[in-house]
């Protein structure tokens, strides 16, 4: 895969193409088609993680698409790094080469295979793809935030954006969501205590997860997104009052990220640039 002069330089982790060639087994792409490659370009292959597309979990043996050519699958020199959406082609195996429906403007399209596919992930594996009625909540009105908003509003979902201050209301409404916390605000949090039945937390840095709790439902899901790299201290009595839970998530399988891409140009989403 290799750009075209003409089309948009879409920097990044991500990388956006125009396929050029193509091996005799690929069935997955031809010559022509526009395609993208994650997070990931490689992994052993031989996993059940690997087997079953979940490479994000594949034990030290993945690679990113800023490692070093190390990989099987990955072509080129292995002494030397790829560059991401830096480079200028790339030789993937199709498995980690993700069609991107016509019509798409990819400038918009390259931070769903990161940001993206990382909030879709969880948002499915929770259940909110299988037509149930549920109240998602978002930490953080960021780059990985907004994201969730419009997916979690596309899947039908009722939508509590949470954010330290109410500065970034009006942009968290605009983006879909229909319920506002200021995680700084007591009263904030009781107003929308005990509707979330998630709560996807994309902070990074050192944060009270206390606070997010009590707006948890019973049975109800934090998964922590934001790589905090601090231990966090909690209040076991907050998690058994309701039999809470709190979880994590990677970047997302390889079937989801070409689910998202699709799920984005449906519903005419795209990333804000």
């Amino acid at each position: 895969m290799m750009f075209d002069e003409k089309e948009p330089f879409i920097p990044g982790h991500e990388f956006i193409g125009k396929v050029t060639q193509v091996g005799s087994a690929v069935t997955k792409v031809t010559v022509g088609d526009h395609v993208g490659v994650g997070c990931y370009v490689d992994s052993c292959n031989s996993c059940d993680d690997c087997k079953e597309g979940e490479v994000q979990f594949c034990d030290g043996k993945v690679i990113s698409i800023l490692a070093a050519k190390t990989g099987k699958r990955v072509g080129g020199n292995p002494n030397t790094k790829t560059q991401g959406g830096y480079s200028v082609s790339h030789v993937v195996n199709e498995t980690f080469a993700f069609k991107i429906p016509e019509g798409m403007d990819l400038t918009q399209v390259a931070p769903i295979l990161c940001g993206g596919i990382t909030m879709y992930d969880p948002l499915k594996h929770w259940g909110c793809l299988d037509g149930k009625k549920m109240t998602v909540g978002i930490v953080g009105i960021g780059g990985l935030g907004t994201m969730g908003l419009k997916l979690a509003k596309a899947m039908g979902h009722d939508v509590v954006a949470i954010s330290t201050t109410d500065s970034k209301e009006a942009m968290a409404k605009e983006k879909g969501a229909d319920f506002f916390v200021a995680s700084k605000d007591p009263e904030s949090i009781k107003a929308c205590a005990g509707k979330c039945n998630l709560i996807l937390n994309t902070i990074s840095s050192n944060h009270d997860l206390n606070v997010y709790l009590p707006l948890l439902a019973r049975d109800g899901v934090l998964c922590q997104l934001g790589l905090a790299m601090s231990p966090h201290p909690v209040m076991q009595m907050s998690l058994m009052r309701g039999r809470k839970s709190i979880a994590g998530s990677g970047v997302g399988s390889l079937p989801n990220h070409q689910e998202v891409i699709d799920f984005c140009a449906k519903h005419k989403i795209g990333s804000d640039v």
